[in-house]
C-alpha cells in the first residue's frame, strides 16, 4: 500500500471519528462501483462509513420495455440490431438478445455508434437499428452518427433511443427521500461531458455534498476524504478532485452536439418509473431516424422477475445480498436482473469480489433466524 493511500485512509478514519455517526455516501457511477470492489477500497473504510451504489449503470437502468422493444425489432425480417455487448444478456419478457440471436436473428455486437452506421452502409438491403444505451458519456457519439447518416443520406439506419441523463435521476432519488444520503461521489466519465458545475442543484436544493473523482484508488479515496471534510465542517459544496480531466463547464463541443440532435424527454427507468426530462429524444428534424417511429413499435409495460431486487439495488435501498436470488438462481451465467449482467452492475461486482463475505453474512442471518 502506497504512503499516499495510507495517509488518505488515516484521514478517513480521523474524519469519521470526528463526525461521530454513520455516514452514507452514494457512488453514482458503475465504474466507481467496480473500481471500489476490485481495488479493495471497501475493506479500507472505517466502520461508520458506508458506500451505496446508485443508478449509474446504463444497462441496469434501461427499462424492460425498451429491452422488449429491441428484442421484437431484432426478430423482424430484414433487420440487423446493432448493440453494445453488455446488452446481449439482459433479460426481457421473451428472453434476451443473445437468445434471439441463437434462433437466427441478425444481431451484431459493436463497439461504437459509428460501427452501426458502417454496418448500414455495408448492408444496404437491410435496416440497421442502433440500440443507443448510455448516459451523457456515449450520447454525443450517437448524435454525431445521426448527423453523419443525415449528411450522407443513409436511409437504412435508425436508432432505438435509450439514452439517459444522470442529474434528473440523482434529483429524483433525493426528492423521493427513501435513502438517507450525506453526499455523492460523482461520476468521472459523465462529468467530463456535463462539467462539475452541473451538480450544483444537488447542493443548492438538497444540501448534499458532491465531489467529482477519478477511478484510481488514490482518486477515489481523495474524493471520499473531501466529502467527509465537508460533512465534518457542516458545509456543502461541489468539489472536483479530477481537474486534469473534468472542467467546471464540461465539454462544450459534446454538449453542443447533444443540443443539436436531441431534446430532453420524459423517459422510463427500471424501478424508478418515469423521470421528467431524464432521457433524450431526437429533434423533429431527425425523427425519421427514430426506430420506434419507423417500425411503428409501441412500448409495452415492464414485467420484471418478481423475486429480482435489481430495482432496489440501483436506488441504493438494498445491497445485492439482500436479494434471495443473488448468487443462487441469479449468477453471471444465469442472470435474472441486469445488475448481474453488466460489467458495471453492482450485483456483478458483488458476485465477483464480495461473494464469500455475502454468503457468510447470509448464512449467519439464517442461523440467527433458526
Amino acid at each position: 500500500m502506497s504512503e499516499k493511500i495510507e495517509a488518505l485512509r488515516g484521514e478517513l478514519g480521523t474524519l469519521c471519528e470526528r463526525i461521530g455517526r454513520r455516514v452514507q455516501i452514494m457512488e453514482v457511477c458503475g465504474t466507481h462501483t467496480m473500481s471500489i470492489f476490485r481495488t479493495g477500497i471497501r475493506s479500507m473504510l472505517p466502520a461508520n462509513l458506508r458506500l451505496v451504489s446508485g443508478p449509474g449503470c446504463p444497462v441496469c437502468v434501461t427499462a424492460q420495455r425498451h429491452i422488449d422493444a429491441a428484442i421484437r425489432l431484432a426478430a423482424r425480417d430484414g433487420v440487423i440490431m446493432a448493440t453494445y455487448g453488455d446488452m446481449m444478456q439482459v433479460p426481457g419478457r421473451d428472453g434476451s438478445l443473445e437468445k434471439r440471436r441463437a434462433t437466427g436473428a441478425r444481431i451484431q455486437v459493436i463497439n461504437s455508434a459509428r460501427s452501426a452506421l458502417n454496418l448500414a452502409r455495408e448492408n444496404v438491403n437491410r435496416q440497421v437499428v442502433l440500440l443507443a444505451v448510455g448516459f451523457e458519456t456515449t450520447a454525443p457519439a450517437t448524435a454525431a452518427t445521426v448527423l453523419e447518416a443525415e449528411r450522407d443520406g443513409v436511409e437504412n439506419f435508425s436508432v432505438l433511443m435509450c439514452h439517459k441523463l444522470v442529474m434528473p435521476a440523482m434529483l429524483a432519488l433525493l426528492e423521493a427521500g427513501d435513502v438517507p444520503l450525506d453526499g455523492f461521489l460523482c461520476p468521472g466519465h459523465v462529468s467530463v461531458i456535463i462539467g462539475a458545475d452541473a451538480y450544483r442543484p444537488v447542493v443548492e436544493r438538497y444540501g448534499k455534498a458532491c465531489v467529482v473523482a477519478g477511478f484510481e484508488p488514490e482518486q477515489i479515496l481523495a474524493g471520499l476524504v473531501h466529502l467527509l471534510r465537508q460533512i465534518a465542517e457542516q458545509r456543502v459544496a461541489v468539489e472536483n478532485v479530477y481537474p486534469a480531466v473534468v472542467g467546471a463547464q464540461g465539454n462544450l463541443v459534446a454538449l453542443e452536439l447533444l443540443n443539436r440532435v436531441f431534446v430532453p424527454a420524459d423517459t422510463f427507468w427500471r424501478a424508478l418509473g418515469v423521470i421528467p426530462r431524464s432521457g433524450l429524444d431526437l429533434l423533429p428534424a431527425y425523427s425519421r431516424f427514430d426506430a420506434l417511429r419507423r417500425f411503428e413499435i409501441e412500448l409495452g409495460e415492464d414485467e420484471d422477475h418478481p423475486g429480482c431486487r435489481c430495482g432496489e439495488v440501483i436506488q441504493g435501498k438494498v445491497d445485492p445480498d439482500a436479494c434471495a436470488l443473488f448468487a443462487q438462481e441469479c449468477t453471471p451465467l444465469t442472470p435474472i436482473g441486469p445488475c448481474m449482467v453488466s460489467n458495471e452492475g453492482t450485483c456483478a461486482a458483488w458476485y465477483k469480489y464480495n461473494r464469500p463475505a455475502a454468503a457468510t453474512a447470509r448464512s449467519s442471518s439464517r442461523r440467527v433466524k433458526q
